[in-house]
């Protein structure tokens, strides 16, 4: 009985020496808790990624006559909306806006070298409203090559084209206003100098081959030497570095002072519906710019106009050799934006109308 005792004695002894070992074993220190926490780094800053801009294609139909100073506007806008591209078709005026009124075809801008055709082609079915802002000259352009180069002049230049052998040309008038604008010209020349037939006799002379869709065409003759001389704007001969022939204010359709003189010039060209006319009156050179009402991006097309009226684009314009209507005008200042109201000046009833 002694002897079990005692061993029950014994085992208790050993249980509670295990017991109280384990104890402190599983107790750690305080400083063996701090060692064993895992080191956590700092979180990196979540970078947001920049919104896409999204692109913008600007659609332009032009007169052939600013195909340079497009190109030049464009850059200098790009420059300022990198997110806008351009595609842009050059024609005579009046292709360029029976491209939107027959053909159905969008544009963003359409800009005429007659600011006329916008009036008589487009308001009001395909477009409201019409801003002029720059101005341009009839000039006979020619090269070094051109025959009788040392010998024509504003006062000769008439004798010198009808001479044998000599070939000259201009754009066909139903497509580009430089076209019509010629002939006003010849009009006007015939009674400047008092030369009766001057008109038809200089019209004679000139083959249907010799006339082509629009001015900046006959460049590309001057050049290769096909033709002596091309009736164009002062600023396409400036651009391609051409010699001209500057024409007596009476007859260059430049100035403002001589509306009355040219107006007594007509021609008659295609009209708005096939098979009919519309009467050109002659008067200043004056180009005009609209947003058609089927513009597909209608917003930056008019931030496109506005950077054109404004001193920027005003003063590409310049460079280009076609001076800016400053401050621009139109004739339905009404109707206009009202992001161009405050720039644009209501036209004179002389060129208003």
């Amino acid at each position: 009985m002694q002897k079990r005792v005692l061993w029950i004695s014994v085992v208790f002894l050993i249980v509670l020496a295990l017991v109280g070992g384990c104890g402190s074993a599983a107790t750690p220190s305080p400083e063996a808790v701090i060692e064993e926490q895992p080191t956590v780094a700092p979180e990196e800053p979540t970078e947001v990624p920049e919104p896409a801009v999204e692109e913008v294609k600007l659609t332009a139909f032009h007169a052939g006559s600013l195909t340079l100073p497009m190109q030049a506007l464009a850059e200098a806008f790009q420059a300022q909306h990198p997110e806008v591209t351009f595609e842009t078709e050059a024609s005579g005026s009046n292709d360029a806006a029976r491209k939107i009124s027959e053909l159905g075809r969008e544009a963003d801008l359409m800009l005429s070298a007659d600011y006329t055709v916008i009036d008589k082609l487009l308001i009001p079915d395909f477009a409201d409203w019409n801003v002029q802002f720059a101005r341009n000259t009839m000039v006979i352009a020619y090269t070094d090559e051109s025959q009788y180069a040392d010998e024509i002049d504003p006062e000769n230049w008439y004798e010198v084209l009808m001479r044998d052998g000599v070939v000259y040309g201009h754009s066909e008038p139903d497509a580009d206003p430089c076209g019509y604008r010629t002939l006003l010209v010849w009009q006007l020349a015939e009674t400047h100098y008092g030369v009766p037939g001057l008109y038809e006799d200089l019209d004679a002379h000139c083959p249907p081959e010799n006339v082509r869709p629009k001015s900046v065409e006959l460049i590309a003759l001057l050049e290769s030497g096909d033709m002596d001389y091309a009736f164009e704007y002062r600023s396409v001969a400036v651009q391609h570095g051409m010699k001209f022939v500057e024409l007596p204010d009476e007859i260059n359709l430049s100035m403002v002072e001589q509306a009355d003189f040219y107006g007594q010039a007509t021609v008659e060209i295609a009209g708005k519906e096939p098979g009919t006319t519309m009467t050109m009156v002659g008067k200043p050179i004056v180009y005009g710019v609209t947003v058609p009402k089927n513009a597909p991006n209608p917003e930056m097309a008019i931030e496109f106009v506005k950077f054109l009226l404004g001193p920027e684009g005003q003063a590409i314009m310049d460079a280009q050799g076609q001076p800016p209507i400053v401050p621009p005008v139109s004739a339905s200042p009404d109707a206009l934006p009202a992001a161009l109201k405050g720039m644009v000046a209501p036209a004179p009833a002389a060129e208003g109308s």
